[in-house]
């Protein structure tokens, strides 16, 4: 895939599940951890956010760099979401517990696209 053609695509995965955030935002809610002050809701609507913010970086061409450094960290900062989720999950069906935790090893590929995109993207 071309350097141009990866960076589009994680923006446009981060477009999708950002937007998700602010379309859908219960499910997010549920996996904010109980640790963290403040609203679930404000932290769904903020990690969405960020994820758009880093999708739009990503997109342009002079910012590539920076949003796929920022994409990478995101990735590991929502990581104990995902955490939660897959142990929320436990007692739940077969399909749910699998959707949950699937969440959890593919944030490392995740994370390795952004870097990717990162130290392939000039200064």
């Amino acid at each position: 895939m071309r350097r141009a053609n990866s960076a589009l695509c994680l923006a446009a995965g981060l477009t999708v599940t950002g937007s998700t955030h602010f379309a859908l935002p219960r499910p997010f809610d549920e996996i904010v951890p109980r640790g963290i002050p403040g609203s679930p809701r404000t932290w769904t609507y903020l990690s969405g956010a960020a994820e758009l913010a880093c999708a739009a970086a990503l997109a342009a061409p002079r910012t590539r760099r920076t949003g796929a450094a920022a994409t990478a960290l995101l990735l590991v900062a929502v990581f104990p979401a995902n955490i939660k989720m897959a142990l929320d999950h436990r007692a739940r069906n077969l399909r749910s517990r699998y959707a949950a935790y699937a969440r959890l090893p593919m944030q490392l590929p995740l994370i390795g696209w952004a870097l990717r995109v990162r130290r392939d993207t000039g200064r």
